[in-house]
């Protein structure tokens, strides 16, 4: 069974896009190419142990085994050596990239306090789109009682858009809740 949202997408969405893009070849609209969600933890030079659970996080979250990932530089301000683990990520590519962006869309970003719509400014140029999460209890999979560090994480979505205003509209069709910056 194939996600709800990439069903949408070859629907609906694309045609669509490409109305609106003025695109004559079907192949030239954009889409989502892969999605990595990256969380970082500056305490875990000191104590190892501390990643372990926040990889138990991302794994529940992404549905997907996180990679950790290790300093390459050492750093003596901050206590960081070469080859240390600082980290974890997950890349998310076809079906449970749209699983993901989803639930993302759909249940996690509305959990939000205070929420007013995500940035359009964070957008790199490229057409792809990263966005800043304070803590990871805003996910469902998520248990609050044995959460006892909130760790924020980054989430980029890359897609195939040539620039920024494509990868815009893209996001747009799939619900992403822009902010109206007035």
């Amino acid at each position: 069974m194939a996600a709800r949202l990439k069903e949408k997408y070859q629907k609906e969405i694309k045609q669509s896009l490409q109305k609106e893009l003025g695109l004559e070849n079907a192949m030239a609209v954009p889409r989502l190419d892969k999605i990595v969600i990256n969380m970082g933890l500056g305490e875990a030079t000191q104590n190892s142990k501390l990643l372990d659970p926040l990889v138990a996080d991302l794994a529940q979250i992404s549905g997907q085994k996180p990679v950790t990932t290790k300093s390459k530089k050492s750093i003596a301000a901050f206590k960081v050596r070469a080859g240390n683990a600082i980290g974890a990520m997950v890349t998310l590519r076809s079906d449970k990239a749209y699983e993901f962006l989803d639930r993302l869309i759909s249940i996690a970003l509305p959990r939000v306090r205070d929420f007013r719509g995500v940035s359009t400014k964070s957008f790199d140029g490229r057409g792809n789109y990263t966005l800043g999460l304070r803590d990871q209890l805003i996910f469902p999979e998520i248990d609050y009682s044995k959460v006892e560090k909130l760790k924020g994480m980054n989430i980029t979505i890359v897609t195939t858009a040539k620039d920024d205003n494509q990868a815009r509209a893209l996001l747009r069709h799939f619900g992403m809740p822009f902010r109206q910056d007035a």
